[in-house]
Protein backbone atom coordinates (compact mmCIF):
# COMPACT_ATOMS: atom_id res chain seq x y z
CA UNK A 1 0.00 0.00 0.00
CA UNK A 2 3.07 2.66 0.62
CA UNK A 3 4.56 1.57 -2.82
CA UNK A 4 1.25 2.35 -4.43
CA UNK A 5 0.21 5.83 -2.61
CA UNK A 6 5.00 6.97 -3.07
CA UNK A 7 3.66 5.79 -7.24
CA UNK A 8 0.59 7.61 -7.01
CA UNK A 9 2.41 10.73 -5.12
CA UNK A 10 4.87 10.44 -7.62
CA UNK A 11 3.27 10.69 -10.68
CA UNK A 12 3.27 14.24 -12.99
CA UNK A 13 -0.54 15.08 -12.27
CA UNK A 14 -0.61 15.07 -8.30
CA UNK A 15 2.93 17.07 -8.41
CA UNK A 16 1.44 19.64 -10.73
CA UNK A 17 -1.43 19.94 -9.51
CA UNK A 18 0.17 20.31 -5.82
CA UNK A 19 2.20 23.49 -7.18
CA UNK A 20 -0.71 24.62 -8.87
CA UNK A 21 -2.76 24.65 -5.69
CA UNK A 22 0.48 26.79 -3.92
CA UNK A 23 0.75 29.12 -6.75
CA UNK A 24 -3.23 29.91 -6.93
CA UNK A 25 -2.62 30.56 -3.40
CA UNK A 26 0.01 32.83 -3.66
CA UNK A 27 -1.71 34.77 -6.49
CA UNK A 28 -4.64 34.99 -4.39
CA UNK A 29 -3.00 36.88 -1.88
CA UNK A 30 -1.31 39.00 -3.91
CA UNK A 31 -4.77 39.73 -5.92
CA UNK A 32 -6.12 40.26 -2.44
CA UNK A 33 -3.67 42.79 -1.17
CA UNK A 34 -4.07 44.14 -4.43
CA UNK A 35 -7.73 44.27 -3.85
CA UNK A 36 -7.75 45.51 -0.50
CA UNK A 37 -4.72 47.94 -0.81
CA UNK A 38 -4.90 49.46 -4.29
CA UNK A 39 -8.79 48.71 -5.91
CA UNK A 40 -11.32 49.09 -2.99
CA UNK A 41 -10.14 52.61 -1.70
CA UNK A 42 -9.76 53.68 -5.51
CA UNK A 43 -13.34 52.48 -5.71
CA UNK A 44 -14.20 54.09 -2.72
CA UNK A 45 -12.77 57.27 -3.50
CA UNK A 46 -15.08 57.46 -6.76
CA UNK A 47 -17.74 56.32 -5.10
CA UNK A 48 -18.45 58.91 -2.61
CA UNK A 49 -15.37 58.45 -0.36
CA UNK A 50 -16.67 55.85 1.62
CA UNK A 51 -14.83 52.19 2.44
CA UNK A 52 -17.35 49.27 1.32
CA UNK A 53 -16.06 47.13 4.26
CA UNK A 54 -17.74 49.45 6.66
CA UNK A 55 -21.19 49.03 4.53
CA UNK A 56 -23.17 46.72 7.16
CA UNK A 57 -27.18 46.34 8.84
CA UNK A 58 -27.31 45.92 12.93
CA UNK A 59 -29.66 43.45 13.29
CA UNK A 60 -30.59 44.97 16.58
CA UNK A 61 -32.21 47.88 14.92
CA UNK A 62 -29.70 50.71 16.30
CA UNK A 63 -27.59 52.63 13.68
CA UNK A 64 -23.59 52.31 14.22
CA UNK A 65 -21.13 54.31 12.12
CA UNK A 66 -18.60 51.58 11.45
CA UNK A 67 -18.86 47.73 10.81
CA UNK A 68 -16.30 47.42 14.12
CA UNK A 69 -18.43 49.21 16.52
CA UNK A 70 -21.88 47.13 15.76
CA UNK A 71 -19.56 43.99 16.23
CA UNK A 72 -18.32 45.74 19.33
CA UNK A 73 -22.10 45.92 20.45
CA UNK A 74 -22.18 42.74 20.69
CA UNK A 75 -25.49 41.89 18.02
CA UNK A 76 -25.39 40.21 15.04
CA UNK A 77 -24.09 42.37 11.75
CA UNK A 78 -24.92 41.61 8.29
CA UNK A 79 -21.70 42.87 6.68
CA UNK A 80 -22.53 43.39 3.26
CA UNK A 81 -20.00 45.49 2.37
CA UNK A 82 -17.29 42.82 3.10
CA UNK A 83 -19.62 40.71 0.37
CA UNK A 84 -19.16 43.52 -1.85
CA UNK A 85 -15.13 43.48 -1.73
CA UNK A 86 -15.38 39.60 -1.81
CA UNK A 87 -17.42 39.99 -5.42
CA UNK A 88 -15.31 42.55 -6.75
CA UNK A 89 -12.16 40.01 -5.22
CA UNK A 90 -13.81 37.42 -7.70
CA UNK A 91 -14.04 40.30 -10.68
CA UNK A 92 -10.28 40.78 -10.36
CA UNK A 93 -8.99 37.33 -10.07
CA UNK A 94 -11.11 36.10 -12.77
CA UNK A 95 -9.76 39.36 -15.07
CA UNK A 96 -6.29 38.23 -13.96
CA UNK A 97 -6.58 34.77 -14.63
CA UNK A 98 -8.24 35.64 -18.12
CA UNK A 99 -4.92 37.90 -18.93
CA UNK A 100 -2.25 34.99 -17.57
CA UNK A 101 -3.89 32.30 -19.66
CA UNK A 102 -4.39 34.43 -22.23
CA UNK A 103 -0.55 35.22 -22.41
CA UNK A 104 0.31 31.45 -21.53
CA UNK A 105 -1.71 30.11 -25.04
CA UNK A 106 0.28 32.92 -26.96
CA UNK A 107 3.47 31.43 -25.80
CA UNK A 108 2.54 27.65 -26.70
CA UNK A 109 3.37 26.88 -30.20
CA UNK A 110 0.83 26.33 -32.57
CA UNK A 111 0.20 22.47 -32.98
CA UNK A 112 1.43 21.27 -36.04
CA UNK A 113 -1.05 19.28 -38.09
CA UNK A 114 1.06 16.40 -39.84
CA UNK A 115 0.87 15.96 -43.50
CA UNK A 116 -1.80 13.20 -43.90
CA UNK A 117 -0.11 9.78 -44.99
CA UNK A 118 -0.26 9.00 -48.67
CA UNK A 119 -3.29 7.10 -49.64
CA UNK A 120 -2.56 3.31 -50.60
CA UNK A 121 -4.59 1.91 -53.14
CA UNK A 122 -7.93 0.81 -52.71
CA UNK A 123 -9.37 -2.72 -51.74
CA UNK A 124 -10.99 -2.68 -55.21
CA UNK A 125 -7.67 -2.70 -56.40
CA UNK A 126 -5.83 -5.21 -54.28
CA UNK A 127 -8.38 -7.45 -55.35
CA UNK A 128 -8.31 -6.84 -58.84
CA UNK A 129 -4.09 -6.84 -58.77
CA UNK A 130 -4.52 -10.23 -56.41
CA UNK A 131 -7.04 -11.86 -59.40
CA UNK A 132 -4.43 -10.85 -62.29
CA UNK A 133 -2.05 -12.34 -60.64
CA UNK A 134 -3.74 -15.71 -59.41
CA UNK A 135 -5.21 -15.89 -63.39
CA UNK A 136 -1.02 -15.96 -64.52
CA UNK A 137 -0.23 -18.77 -63.30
Amino acid sequence: MLKEFKNFIMTGNVIDFAVAVIMAGALGAVIKGFVDNIAMPFVGYFAGGFDFADLHIAMDGNDYATLAAAKEAGGAVIAYGAWINTIINLLIVGFVMFIIVKAYNKTKKPVEVAPEAPKGPSQEDLLTEIRDLLSKK
